[in-house]
């Protein structure tokens, strides 16, 4: 399989690059850099957002018939490799990446005419509400219930785990309109507004002290049936989707390796034990790299992507964890930094004893463990691999 780029590609490349060294700002790379969870802060994020819907790149995973730029996959890969090795911000997917192309596939007109603009300008920002407390993995066994009154649904529920939801005016959810057919088909899509009676957003503090994550309390919520994406009954398959974006639909390997890298931009020439594990975590980076590159090649190429394809998640989350786990031990004491102020670039801050980057290494650490948890755990990815690669 050829694997080097076009002419035309390596253009793009330098396109991209051009247009980041002039929009990325000190601001917007430092705030990025000192990011202690997934996504970057509100203040941060939205600045970014607003710079590349202003470009016409902020949707880029999106057709164009969409609304987005019509790049390839091998494109938006490039992008996205070009971002981690600038320092851009990670913007949250809940909305750009999960639920918009959920509405571009299976939404009414109505529905993308008023969504998907507003999507795009952050007058709506979206939290995900599938989990429950006893419900995370075995999204079937989902509980929050949704029951038909007139042009409304009367919603009643618990949902966890729900990331920047304290941020979020929007929820999307998974709810169960129909508790007397199997659970996969008594399970629709509901969107909600947050501002509505009966909605209640409770913090919960993550080991590292970040509030990255809520609780959503849905206490007798009228949600109009017009807020309903597909048809009643068809949320699993809408969720089956979407869960496939969340799962591979990111180029994992290049932020991995520019985090790399500038760890050790930051940490100096690494000896001994430390050496070994840093090598070895850059091949596995490089090779899970390949790896997205084959798939994306056979993507392009009107292939049906291999079975390896489901195992980026999985590999991209062990790799995640070791080089968050090597900055604590490669910072030694000046990696146990545990300031309770955030986001970490603000003012009020302490200063660092080391670096800024050592002052964030214990709270990366902790929320890195989440890895193997969200998206789907990693036993659950093993099983789909078992199934899908192995024919077990």
């Amino acid at each position: 399989m050829e694997m080097s780029f076009s002419p035309q590609q390596l253009a793009f490349r330098d396109e991209v690059r051009a247009f980041l060294a002039q929009a990325l700002t000190p601001r917007l790379r430092h705030g990025a850099a000192l990011t202690s969870g997934v996504f970057a802060e509100p203040d941060i994020a939205r600045a970014w957002q607003a710079i590349l819907e202003a470009k016409g790149w902020l949707v880029y995973h999106w057709p164009e018939t969409a609304g987005g730029p019509g790049w390839t996959p091998l494109q938006r890969w490039i992008f996205e490799k070009e971002c981690a090795q600038a320092g851009a911000p990670v913007l949250p997917g809940m909305g750009l990446k999960l639920l918009g192309p959920v509405l571009y596939t299976f939404g009414s007109a109505a529905q993308k005419a008023f969504y998907l603009p507003r999507l795009r300008s952050a007058e709506h920002v979206w939290a995900q509400g599938f989990s429950e407390p006893g419900s995370g993995s075995d999204l079937a066994s989902l509980r929050t219930r949704a029951e038909r009154d007139g042009d409304h649904y009367i919603v009643n529920g618990h949902k966890i785990w729900t990331t920047q939801a304290q941020h979020a005016n929007r929820l999307f959810a998974l709810v169960r309109t129909d508790p007397a057919v199997k659970p996969q088909a008594g399970i629709s899509f509901l969107m909600i507004d947050m501002a509505l009676p009966g909605v209640t957003v409770r913090p919960i503090l993550s080991a590292s002290g970040d509030h990255e994550l809520n609780e959503v309390f849905l206490d007798t919520v009228r949600v109009p049936v017009a807020d309903r994406i597909g048809e009643e009954g068809q949320g699993w398959t809408i969720a089956k989707f979407l869960l496939e974006n969340e799962r591979g639909g990111t180029a994992f390997a290049p932020q991995l390796l520019a985090d790399l890298v500038r760890l050790q931009g930051e940490t100096g020439p690494l000896r001994g034990e430390l050496a070994e594990r840093a090598l070895r975590l850059r091949l596995e980076a490089e090779a899970l790299e390949i790896t997205e590159l084959r798939t994306l090649a056979e993507i392009e190429a009107g292939e049906a992507p291999g079975p390896r394809s489901v195992i980026t998640k999985l590999i991209a989350s062990e790799i995640r964890q070791g080089i968050e786990v090597l900055a604590v031990d490669a910072f030694g004491m000046a990696g146990l930094q545990w300031p309770e102020e955030r986001p970490f670039y603000d003012a009020g801050v302490p200063a660092p004893f080391h670096s800024a980057t050592a002052q964030v290494a214990a709270a990366r650490y902790l929320n890195a463990r989440a890895w193997s948890i969200f998206g789907g755990t990693s036993e659950i990815q093993l099983a789909i691999i078992a199934r899908a690669a192995l024919g077990l």
